[in-house]
């Protein structure tokens, strides 16, 4: 079939599916303290979900990532996660992971690597244990900890995501370097971005830009900017005094939307064409309407076809009331991280 193009002539290859909102962190930027999660029966089933995933597979998505909330608390996930294997297999496919708080890495490593995943980008904001448990309300840095070896242990390669936050782990940034350094990790930090209303956290307080951040690491080491694209919206630079890459992820300082070759599917088939704008085409009903997938590829190319050229990050916008106009209302974790 044709390809997915959208109407900046980018193609769409990159998929990025939730497939539970459900987490076992509450994580402050993420989700609000009393989330009130989906009922089970708006969820898509795990063959629904593998059913979408085989159409934009079969439109030309080669990559695959796997959010949540906490993807691997989705009871049966192992079971979407196999089925998907036979994408791989066939070549349609190159790429299948996830992203994770990694809270279960060490009961589902193994099963991952055997489904086909090479590697996941785990979720990690300090390696301080008090501020863990404050940053996620609930977290157990041990229990992450543990995950990251299991995964290691298995042969996965692990990313380390870090959300950047001022006053909150701006003293850490050469201690996570180092960290990962030692462990043969790449790491990646992300600005805070304006999604959720989470009651008294203020953003513009928690606000590190990446140009800031970078300016700090090259206080002492040597950064070369790397050309190379892991196909996501990171930008690379090479440690030269440990080799290592670090990764800046920049929807405020510099959005990233020219390249952008992804759109995000909800785990109630919500498509997402841009995590930085409020429009979604549904894709449950042509999904459910059907046993055959016609109207459900029209309905995801008409969806493609309304992608925006770039979203609408922007802390200084507000409205006569000082409400922010360039924040999204819906929590981070309903979109899929």
């Amino acid at each position: 079939m044709e390809p997915l193009i959208d109407p900046f002539a980018r193609a769409i290859s990159y998929l990025r599916v939730s497939v539970t909102d459900r987490c076992d962190f509450r994580c402050l930027y993420c989700m609000s303290e009393t989330m009130t999660f989906l009922p089970k029966k708006e969820l898509l089933t795990l063959e629904e979900l593998d059913r979408l995933c085989t159409a934009f597979v079969g439109l030309g998505v080669s990559k695959l990532r796997i959010t949540g909330g906490e993807p691997l608390v989705r009871k049966g996930i192992m079971t979407f996660f196999r089925a998907m294997t036979r994408h791989l297999e066939s070549g349609a496919l190159k790429e299948l992971t996830l992203t994770t708080n990694g809270s279960q890495l060490s009961r589902f490593a193994k099963d991952l690597a055997a489904a086909g995943v090479r590697r996941v980008n785990v979720s990690l904001d300090t390696l301080d244990e008090r501020k863990f448990a404050e940053i996620t309300r609930w977290g157990r840095l041990a229990q992450v900890l543990d995950g990251i070896d299991a995964a290691q242990a298995a042969g996965l390669r692990v990313k380390i995501n870090t959300v950047a936050l001022k006053g909150f782990n701006e003293d850490e940034l050469f201690k996570l370097a180092e960290w990962c350094a030692a462990r043969g990790m790449d790491l990646t930090f992300i600005e805070v971005m304006p999604m959720g209303d989470l009651g008294n956290e203020d953003r513009l307080d928690q606000y590190w830009s990446m140009k800031d951040l970078r300016a700090r690491l090259s206080e002492q080491y040597r950064l070369t900017d790397l050309a190379e694209s892991s196909g996501g919206p990171a930008r690379y630079v090479r440690l030269e005094e440990t080799g290592q890459k670090i990764g800046f992820i920049t929807p405020l300082t510099h959005n990233f939307c020219e390249s952008c070759n992804r759109v995000r599917l909800t785990c109630t088939g919500e498509l997402f064409m841009c995590l930085g704008q409020e429009d979604r085409a549904d894709l449950r009903a042509p999904l459910r309407a059907s046993s055959d997938d016609t109207a459900l590829i029209a309905a995801i190319r008409e969806a493609i076809a309304h992608k925006p050229k770039g979203h609408d990050f922007d802390y200084s916008r507000t409205d006569a009331a000082g409400r922010s106009l360039g924040q999204m209302s819906r929590h981070m974790s309903h979109t899929g991280g």
